[in-house]
Order: C-alpha cells, then structure tokens, then sequence
C-alpha cells in the first residue's frame, strides 16, 4: 500500500483520514465520560489526532496547501450535518423503533454547532501558523514546535467551544476546569506520540515528490 507512494499522493491520504477524524469526532462529542472525577467529551479520544494531522501536513506541504485542508473540512463536516438533519426528517418506516435514539446521537444544538466551528476554525488556524513561524524561527527543534502550536491551538480550541456552546449551563469555575483540562490532556497526548508525529514527518519527507 505504501510503496511506491509521492508526497502528491500521501498528502491526498492525509486529507482523507484528517477530514475522518474531524467527521468522527464530532459524532463521538456528544457522549461525555467521567476519567478520575473530571468529565470530559469523548471526542478527546480521536480530536487530538486532528492537530498531529495538522502537524504532519503543515511541516510537509506549508500553510498555503494546509489551509485549504482546513477549510475542506469544514465544508465536509457542514455537508454530513446537513445529510443527518435530512435523515433524521425523513419519515421512518412503523417498523424503525430508533428514530429518537438516531437523533439523539447525531443531532446537535445549534449553539454547539456554531460554537464547534468556531472553535475548529481558529484553533486549527492557529496550529498551523504557529508551526510555520517557529519553523522560521529554528528549523531543528520540531518537538518545540509540535507541542507549542498544539498546546496553543488546542487551547483556544477549548476556550472558544466550552464557553460558547457551555456558559451560563455550569457554574463558572466547572467552565474552566474542563477548559483547562482539556488543553493539558491534548497537550500530554501530542507529548506522548509525538515519536509517532516525528516519525510520520520524517517519512513523509523522505517520499519522492512526483
């Protein structure tokens, strides 16, 4: 599968399993789970890997061809909530006993909806242009730059959806925790397969252009 494999090529890969993981991380945030005490949506399980994608692709390829990435999914993700609201207004068959289920999963607030787009566009924007101006800076220290630009982006991520799609629903200071702690866990993750992150970047980089 990955022989003979472009950078063109491997970057056409890379959008897809980006645009996946952004589509299945917005079906999975609906569901919180309680991990020591502190809750948090479950789309932490796949939403970091958006940010690593985001890594790969903008130390590879540069912001100009990372950004157009970053709004294809956006439209992608617009595009399968449009296709759920169809589905779900659509009369179901007397013998379909899940329709409410069906909705409950895959129907969304609108605040939560505009606060996730929000959220995604700025966090994922930021990412990358810090990526590209600590690149600037020194061009050796990539762990430098893969942490900080997540840790940041990950970060607004998190400011901008927990408080436009959860003020005034929890106390304030609940808010900010789950602000926090969501930030400090995307951040340790990017830690930990940042040897993955590096690895991913260092074969990418060795593939032949054409």
């Amino acid at each position: 599968m990955f022989e003979n494999l472009t950078k063109m090529e491997m970057f056409a890969m890379l959008t897809g399993t980006y645009t996946a993981c952004l589509i299945i991380s917005n079906i999975i945030a609906g569901k919180t789970f309680d991990c020591f005490s502190l809750i948090l949506p479950c789309s932490i399980i796949v939403f970091p890997l958006i940010y690593i994608l985001n890594d790969v692709l903008t130390e590879i390829y540069g912001y100009e061809k990372v950004k157009k990435v970053i709004i294809l999914g956006f439209i992608i993700n617009v595009f399968a909530i449009v296709c759920y609201n169809i589905a779900m207004a659509l009369p179901a068959p007397s013998f379909f006993e899940n329709s409410h289920a069906y909705s409950v999963v895959l129907g969304a607030t609108l605040r939560l909806l505009i606060a996730g787009f929000v959220a995604y566009f700025i966090g994922s924007f930021v990412n990358a242009k810090l990526m590209v101006m600590l690149k600037e800076w020194d061009e050796e220290k990539l762990f430098v730059r893969c942490v900080s630009s997540t840790f940041f982006g990950e970060s607004l991520d998190a400011l901008i959806f927990i408080t436009l799609g959860f003020f005034g629903t929890m106390p304030l200071e609940s808010l900010v925790i789950m602000i926090a702690t969501q930030a400090i866990v995307k951040t340790i993750y990017e830690i930990l397969v940042y040897p993955v992150t590096r690895t991913a970047i260092l074969f990418v980089r060795k593939l032949p252009e054409n």
